[in-house]
């Protein structure tokens, strides 16, 4: 038996995108009929349905999902997490890694669903500082951790390609709640992160 991919697209959303790219095409001087842009637009309609897929998903159900009666009470953190997501500002790109971590109160979490969490904020048009308090926000909300800390690095398309083209430069955010207020805590968690 072959393997088989399975995708599934709105096919409202994915015919109304191919009609406006391909209308793109041809506004910035394209022929969009050329043989190597014929199935451009329908790409194009499909990629950005997976890049935002985000907008389907809940953050708060994932955690739900997987959250587990524990009496352990020392940090958990989960990094170095990959993230894509696009810029709202100008729909480039923006790419790095994610570091996360909670002081459970009660209840933990399955690992992966803190990575689910990075991914269903960052497939959504975002900007980095307003990413890094939905994860917290997510976590905090859900399990009711003695803490969480998020920090991000990320480096900009926007920046890099266009604009100040600055192409070695890395935006660094973060946040933190609960008992990563403490300087102690927090300094601790930033040397298990390598930062």
């Amino acid at each position: 038996m072959a393997y088989k991919k399975i995708e599934s697209y709105d096919e409202k959303v994915t015919n109304g995108l191919i009609k406006n790219y391909h209308e793109c095409l041809q506004l910035i001087g394209e022929d969009a009929e050329r043989e190597g842009l014929l199935k451009t637009p329908e790409r194009l309609a499909k990629a950005m349905q997976f890049l935002t897929e985000g907008y389907q998903q809940d953050a708060k159900a994932i955690l739900q999902g997987a959250k587990f009666t524990e009496a352990y009470s020392e940090m958990v953190i989960v990094k170095d997490i990959e993230l894509y997501s696009l810029c709202e500002h100008h729909m480039l790109p923006f790419f790095g890694k994610a570091h996360v971590a909670y002081i459970p109160n009660g209840y933990i979490t399955g690992l992966s669903k803190l990575a689910r969490v990075v991914d269903v904020f960052a497939r959504r048009l975002q900007v980095q500082e307003r990413l890094t308090h939905q994860i917290l926000d997510a976590i905090q909300e859900t399990l009711q951790p003695q803490g969480v800390a998020v920090v991000i690095e990320a480096q900009h398309l926007c920046m890099m390609m266009r604009g100040v083209q600055k192409q070695n430069s890395v935006t660094t955010t973060s946040a933190f709640s609960g008992q990563f207020g403490d300087g102690t805590t927090r300094a601790e968690f930033m040397r298990l992160i390598g930062k």
